[in-house]
């Protein structure tokens, strides 16, 4: 392609002079101001707007300017939207208060290191033209998202972008198809379309206006009449779901049973109370106690349980299996694993998931080589293992259903695993007390819900101190239990067998958004790129020595 007729389409951008450290406040400001989407009232609105807002700072900007703005951005959003994981830090991680900031901090640093990346790349497709810079922004938002879910033993992505307008029923319906990613596209699409509509040269700011407004109209609309069209549902089961909120501990004494019998009585009444309908499932959440089917006393209460109650019974446990490195030592140690039971009316074990996805620092040290070094910091880090295998179990009648434990519901693509192996029920179990009264259970809770409508499953999440509920296919949310009360309710679920798009191919759309950028970005080192800073010029006075073939 001639220079000349690659500026005709995307014609360079010089943009207007602003002071960096203005360009720095306004990012900051965008990032606070994105964190009110998943916090306190949940206004969406904002989610729509502030991308584009950091956008509209870094098109123009010097990369290295660019990159300060996108970590700056989140930088403010980690802090003011997952301020939380500081307080659990330093409440229940065996941190000081600075310490427990000093983690965020990381945290900050390896998203705002991500973001920064993905202003720098807009920057550089900015370079050579405004308008391939806000069509690419979409793809490449998209793409460090992902990468955020993918990094080596220290993803999180937890609040992406689309997850408050997964809020709208109409909007949610996109997910079975292209995954969370798919929604986060849209959003970052909007705002990419707004900072477009704010700087680009041409055409005339009446015409920009008329196409940003078609949008927001479009988008209205599916918000508004979207949600009528989302077919209803009927449940014909009903799991007794028990919520026991127990206090967090960092230690489990050796009498702890004795000490809590009264508790153990309290919630076994929950789960064997009188019901006006038909339960045939009991669920206990993640482990809020010392319970392991290993320890004689809880094997015979839950045994005991699932005799009296007639159904299977799952509940979260410590599950205590040789380590694989000393599976061929028959007198080796036995390592810790956080999991989820089944057992059969008759009180047997007949199933056993172990969880995969551990918490980073929390259920164990992600680089062996900074034991040391994590040690002097806290002894608080727990030493699980990890699960290998999405299994899925079997329930009668035929039913198979899958069980992910806490963090791992933040995860789509792992989640997926157990509707791709089988699975025709979703069942999230998860301790959710150690966030405190903090956003974090809601904002755990939102991004639960979309795992169900990614896989069009019905899904029972049973946590121990809230929010435990019921989420329809469509996302509908159902029996809600008030959190921080020790309460037991029925829970409406059903079987599905169907298959969608995003349990069938996975993460195609995620993956097509990094193949995307990645042409984008090869474009902008093609030899005759006229995207260096020195050269950019406004269309019309290109010096005819550069308007040649490239």
């Amino acid at each position: 392609m001639s220079l000349r007729s690659w500026t005709h389409f995307f014609p360079p951008y010089p943009g207007p002079a602003i002071p960096p450290a203005f360009r720095l406040v306004c990012a900051a400001v965008s990032g606070a101001a994105l964190s009110l989407s998943y916090t306190g009232f949940y206004f969406s609105i904002y989610s729509w707007l502030c991308i584009g807002l950091l956008l509209v700072v870094i098109l123009d900007a010097r990369p290295h300017i660019a990159f300060a703005c996108g970590f700056a951005h989140s930088l403010l959003f980690v802090f003011t939207s997952e301020s939380w994981i500081a307080t659990v830090l330093a409440v229940h991680g065996g941190l000081s208060r600075v310490g427990g900031w000093g983690i965020l901090f990381l945290i900050a640093l390896v998203i705002g290191t991500l973001t920064g990346s993905f202003a720098w790349c807009v920057r550089r497709l900015a370079q050579r033209s405004l308008l391939l810079a806000c069509l690419g922004a979409p793809f490449l938002w998209v793409t460090f998202e992902f990468a955020l879910a993918h990094l080596p033993e220290i993803s999180f992505p937890w609040n992406l972008l689309g997850y408050p307008a997964s809020s709208n029923l109409g909007l949610l319906q996109l997910t079975p198809i292209t995954g969370i990613w798919g929604l986060s596209f849209v959003v970052a699409g909007f705002n990419s379309l707004l900072a477009w509509t704010i700087l680009a040269p041409e055409p005339p700011p009446r015409i920009r206006a008329t196409i940003l407004a078609s949008a927001a109209v479009l988008i209205l609309a599916v918000m508004a009449i979207g949600p009528r069209f989302v077919p209803r549902t009927s449940a014909n089961h009903f799991a007794r779901a028990v919520q026991p909120n127990f206090p967090e501990a960092m230690e489990y004494p050796p009498d702890w049973f004795r000490a809590h019998a009264r508790d153990l009585e309290e919630i076994e009444q929950l789960s064997l109370a009188p019901s006006n309908h038909a339960t045939d499932l009991l669920v206990w959440p993640e482990a809020p106690a010392p319970f392991s089917f290993e320890d004689p006393q809880f094997a015979r209460h839950a045994s005991l349980l699932a005799i009296h109650f007639q159904h299977p019974f799952l509940a979260g446990v410590i599950q205590w299996e040789p380590a694989p490195e000393s599976s061929a030592n028959a007198h080796a140690a036995l390592a810790p694993y956080n999991s989820a039971i089944l057992l059969d009316p008759q009180g047997q074990k007949v199933f056993t998931y172990d969880k995969i996805h551990l918490v980073p620092f929390g259920e164990y040290e992600p680089f062996p080589l900074i034991h040391s070094v994590a040690a002097g910091v806290s002894d608080e880090i727990g030493s699980f293992r990890k699960g290998s295998k999405y299994s899925v179990a079997h329930l009668p009648g035929g039913y198979r259903f899958g069980a992910f434990i806490c963090y791992e519901a933040i995860f789509p693509g792992e989640v997926r695993h157990f509707a791709s192996a089988g699975a025709d029920l979703l069942i999230n179990i998860s301790n959710d007390g150690w966030f405190g009264r903090s956003a974090a259970p809601e904002q755990h809770l939102r991004m639960a819900r979309v795992r169900a409508v990614e896989n069009r499953r019905w899904l029972l999440r049973v946590t121990n101190n809230g929010f435990t509920v019921s989420v329809d296919p469509y996302g509908r949310i159902f029996s809600l239990l008030p959190p921080d009360v020790r309460a037991a309710v029925d829970l409406p679920y059903d079987f599905r067998t169907d298959e969608t798009l995003y349990t069938h191919f996975g993460d195609w759309f995620a993956w097509l958004c990094v193949f995307v950028s990645a042409i984008l970005l090869a474009l902008t080192f093609r030899k005759g790129n006229i995207a260096r800073e020195e050269l950019l010029i406004p269309v019309g006075e290109i010096p005819p020595s550069l308007a040649t073939s490239s």
